[in-house]
C-alpha cells in the first residue's frame, strides 16, 4: 500500500510545479529589429542598441560558422567519391575565391580584412531607417543578409 501512495505522490509532483510554456522559436521580423536599431544612433550603449548590435554580430557569426561547416562537408564529400585524377586536379588548382575571401564567399558577402562591427551595424541601421515601408513579412535575417550582400560583395581584383 505504501509503495502505491509513494508512486502516486511522485507521479503527481509535476502537476504541482508551475507550468513552463515551451514553443517554437519565432523568427524576428524586420520591423522588430528596426525598433531596436532605431535607438543605435542616439544611444549606442543602450539596451535596444546592444540588441541590434548583437543580432547583426550573431548573424555574421552564424554565417561564418555555417559556411565553414558546409565547406568542410563539401571537401569531405569530394574526397570520398573523387578519382585519383580528379583529386590531383583539385589539389593543383585550389579555389582562389575561398582562399582570398574566406568561407563567407558562399554566403555571397565578403568582409575580407576585418571590418569593424560598428561599420557593419551602421550599414544595417541606415538601411532599416531609410526604408519607407517595413514589410511585416520580411524577416530580420533577410534584411541583414541583403545589406551584407549589397554593401560587402565578393569582388576579385583584376590581377587574380
Amino acid at each position: 500500500m505504501i509503495p502505491r501512495i509513494l508512486f502516486a505522490s511522485i507521479a503527481a509532483m509535476p502537476m504541482l510545479l508551475p507550468g513552463v510554456e515551451t514553443g517554437a522559436v519565432e523568427p524576428l521580423s524586420t520591423p522588430e529589429l528596426a525598433e531596436h536599431c532605431a535607438h543605435y544612433p542616439e544611444e549606442p550603449e543602450g539596451e535596444d542598441a546592444i540588441f541590434c548590435v548583437r543580432y547583426v554580430q550573431g548573424f555574421i557569426d552564424g554565417a561564418v560558422a555555417t559556411d565553414e561547416r558546409v565547406t568542410l562537408n563539401v571537401v569531405a564529400e569530394y574526397e570520398k567519391k573523387e578519382t585519383y585524377s580528379q583529386r590531383a586536379i583539385r589539389i593543383r588548382s585550389p579555389s582562389r575565391r575561398l582562399s582570398h575571401f574566406g568561407s563567407t564567399v558562399y554566403a555571397e558577402f565578403c568582409l575580407g580584412a576585418p571590418v569593424p562591427l560598428k561599420e557593419v551595424v551602421e550599414h544595417v541601421v541606415n538601411d532599416l531607417m531609410n526604408r519607407k515601408v517595413l514589410d511585416e513579412q520580411l524577416l530580420a535575417r533577410d534584411a541583414v543578409y541583403a545589406v551584407l550582400r549589397r554593401d560587402y560583395p565578393c569582388e576579385m581584383d583584376d590581377d587574380e
